[in-house]
Order: C-alpha cells, then sequence, then structure tokens
C-alpha cells in the first residue's frame, strides 16, 4: 500500500502547473480580431453643384444647417478648354453618285460609294499608282497615259445620297447621259438604254 499511494502521488501534478501551462495554450492559439466598426455618416448627403457664379454659392448656403452636404465641380476645366470643336463637314464627307474626270481629255468617270467620297478617291488613286486595272478610271488613266489630279480638281458630287438603295438606279441614269452626250470615257460600259430609269428618275427632285 505504501508504495502504491507514492507512485500515485508522484503522477498527480500540481495545480499551478496546470494553470501555466493552459495559459500557455491559449496564448499559442491565435484569437480572432473584433470587427473594426463602420463608421456613420449620421444620415448625410452629398450632390455636386458646377460652380458657375456667386450666386451658386449663395443658393447653397441654404442647406448650411442641414444634413446635406454640398461639392463642386467646374465646368471650365483643362481638358474641355483646349478641347478643339468638330470639323465641319466638306463635300469629301458626302456619299452618292460621282464623277472623276481625265486632266488629259475631261472625259468623265461615273461611280458610287457608299463611303466617303474621300476614301473612294484615295482606292482610285491607289489603282492608279500600283497599275491596277480594277477600275474603268484607271484602266482609262493607265491605258492612254493620262493624267489625274488631286480631289478638288478632278472629282465631282453628281448626286448625293443617303439611301443606297438608290446607289444603283442613279449611277445607271448617269452613265446613260453621260454616254447619250458622248462624254464619257469609252472604257466604262453604259450597258444597254434602259428608258425606263427616265422615267422612274426625276432629276428635278431634291438630292436626297
Amino acid at each position: 500500500m505504501t508504495t502504491h499511494s507514492a507512485h500515485c502521488t508522484q503522477q498527480q501534478h500540481p495545480p499551478a502547473l496546470l494553470i501555466q501551462l493552459r495559459l500557455r495554450i491559449q496564448r499559442s492559439i491565435p484569437q480572432p480580431k473584433s470587427p473594426t466598426p463602420i463608421a456613420s455618416n449620421n444620415g448625410m448627403k452629398w450632390t455636386t453643384f458646377t460652380y458657375l457664379s456667386p450666386q451658386v454659392r449663395k443658393i447653397t448656403n441654404i442647406f448650411k444647417h442641414t444634413n446635406i452636404r454640398i461639392a463642386f465641380k467646374y465646368s471650365n476645366i483643362i481638358s474641355q478648354l483646349t478641347k478643339h470643336p468638330p470639323l465641319p463637314p466638306t463635300p469629301y464627307d458626302r456619299c452618292g453618285i460621282y464623277a472623276l474626270t481625265c486632266r488629259t481629255c475631261n472625259s468623265p468617270y461615273v461611280g458610287q460609294t457608299s463611303q466617303s467620297l474621300k476614301l473612294r478617291y484615295k482606292e482610285h488613286a491607289h489603282y492608279i499608282k500600283s497599275n491596277n486595272l480594277q477600275s474603268a478610271y484607271a484602266l482609262h488613266i493607265l491605258n492612254n497615259q493620262h493624267k489625274y489630279g488631286p480631289i478638288e480638281k478632278t472629282r465631282t458630287l453628281l448626286k448625293p445620297l443617303k439611301n443606297t438603295s438608290l446607289l444603283n438606279p442613279y449611277e445607271h441614269f448617269f452613265i446613260q447621259s453621260l454616254h447619250k452626250a458622248g462624254k464619257l470615257i469609252s472604257e466604262l460600259s453604259p450597258g444597254e438604254p434602259n428608258p425606263l430609269l427616265w422615267l422612274a428618275i426625276d432629276s428635278s427632285l431634291p438630292p436626297t
């Protein structure tokens, strides 16, 4: 009995040692952080005014003792003061039926475009410079070794059109008209005469 009692006494741990061990374990475990309190805006509301004159400041002073806070913005900022206004459209920015005149024989070529005349003219000039016979105008200039000029001296807007469905009938109309008058370049085929075009298209109508 004496030996067994002494053995049990040796197995028991003092309470102070257990408390220290528990504190060490608690310190080693990361504790969850308390949530950060959200700042209250006390019901305040913000609104923005464009500062144009001192009168605006007087008006906003009315809300000085309310729950509305005022912020000001300026309309004459540098990016707006230095911003260039858009350029007005030129006749070369329009689309429709056009004529390009040969500078040597003064014979016109008639074409149509749903893009701007400026872009279409650049295409014709590219065909000539690259020796591409894709257009009848380039074919006329290259085969006859004639001269073409800048868009300001060769281009004529025959009929401005926004409705692209009218491009084909108006193009045939002007091609046949110039061919009948003997002014069309020979490389542009007028096709078969179509008297219905003369009845369907009234040239006295304003451009559409």
